[in-house]
């Protein structure tokens, strides 16, 4: 009898650390929040044949948005990583701004939306939309 209970009790204490261990497993590094350097660091990464000429970067230095040409390249943090899409310019242009958040939407499965911190100091759309259309 002793054994069983033993044993019952070495079962739940390793069980209890691999769930332990898991959780821990999950805690995501701390990640910076982009500034003009990293963002398009990011971007000649994620996208090295398309350079920006307009960076737009969220007000919480978690996403960015660019434009290159006719298209927008869009990056933004997911965990302790960086989710990289492209969109039509004038899509990303148009997107609307909901609850302080610019709601992009990539047309990707994996990625369906992209919500991107607007702040006073850098509001969506552009405020200088020549800067902004002119490629």
């Amino acid at each position: 009898m002793n054994a069983v209970l033993l044993q019952l009790t070495a079962s739940a204490v390793l069980v209890a650390f691999m769930i332990l261990v898991a959780g821990l497993a999950r805690i995501a590094r701390p990640v910076a929040p982009l500034d003009e350097a990293s963002a398009r660091a990011l971007l000649a990464g994620e996208f090295p044949d398309l350079p920006p000429n307009y960076l737009w970067i969220a007000g919480d230095g978690a996403g960015v948005i660019a434009r290159a040409g006719e298209d927008a390249l869009v990056a933004y943090r997911l965990g302790d990583s960086w989710v990289a899409r492209s969109m039509p310019w004038p899509l990303a242009l148009s997107a609307p701004v909901k609850r302080g958040k610019v709601l992009l939407k990539l047309r990707d499965p994996a990625a369906p939306m992209a919500r991107l911190t607007v702040s006073g100091v850098n509001p969506w759309p552009p405020e200088n939309p020549r800067e902004a259309l002119a490629a």
